[in-house]
């Protein structure tokens, strides 16, 4: 069974602000330490084992004390989300700087915040982005896409090229991160690992892998990173190509 699709409607951003409780707040809480609390929380853990028990018992108070500033876990797993997403925040969009430079830093500061924080690439798909933070990031992205000179009709592909292909790698990171966790093994025993079981569900594997260069188990990581580097430069070629022919696209 899938789960249902949440409803935007019930964002902590459109939702009405939080009526105050009667009497007094708890001592030492804000929103801000409950927020900052629960993103040490999911880095340590993950979003899926995440409780406002376990969250109130890292604040050492009551887990109804946490209710005095959102109403749901929802609602703050949306706050931590944005939290973090307020780290991909570039020098990098001033308006004299080249639409590739642009396009190139936000894209691997995304993605360094999914490596940072990977229960938060889950929540990106959980969530509707509305928070200050997505929406600065989308703002940055739209004007550093508008420097291209690509017609209207072009630009939204031109900006889904680039941050699609950031998003779907950093969850297939966050899963392998996920998975590693939970084998209690080093990457490179991990790696070495899947490689073999592979080998022996189907030896062409082990051929095919070798033609593009497999990502070695001793460097893997490394080799993570140029991968995506890679993919980036050809996804920043293509839209250069594009002007350069006329927007053929079209």
């Amino acid at each position: 069974m899938t789960d249902k699709p949440r409803d935007p409607t019930v964002s902590i951003w459109v939702r009405p602000p939080k009526r105050p409780k009667r009497g007094s707040a708890p001592t030492g809480l804000s929103r801000d330490r409950i927020v900052c609390a629960t993103v040490a929380l999911l880095d340590a853990e993950d979003a899926q084992s995440f409780s406002m028990r376990k969250l109130a018992a890292e604040l050492d108070v009551t887990p109804m004390s946490l209710y005095w500033y959102v109403d749901t876990k929802d609602e703050l797993l949306e706050l931590a989300l944005d939290h973090v997403l307020g780290e991909t925040r570039s020098s990098a969009l001033e308006e004299h700087e080249d639409w590739r430079h642009q396009l190139r830093a936000m894209a691997h500061a995304y993605r360094d915040c999914f490596q940072r924080h990977p229960w938060a690439a889950a929540l990106a798909g959980q969530f509707v982005a509305l928070g200050p933070n997505s929406l600065a990031f989308s703002t940055g992205g739209v004007q550093a896409v508008l420097g291209t000179g690509l017609p209207r009709e072009l630009l939204s592909a031109a900006l889904g090229l680039i941050f699609e292909y950031t998003y779907g790698f950093a969850v297939l990171e966050a899963q392998w991160t996920r998975r590693l966790r939970e084998s209690g093994l080093s990457e490179d025993e991990f790696y070495r690992l899947v490689y073999g079981v592979a080998q022996q569900v189907d030896p062409r594997f082990v051929e095919n892998a070798d033609k593009v260069e497999m990502s070695p188990a001793d460097a893997f990581g490394a080799a993570r990173t140029h991968r995506f580097t890679q993919g980036l430069e050809l996804a920043l070629a293509g839209i250069e190509a594009t002007i350069v022919g006329g927007h053929p696209a079209r």
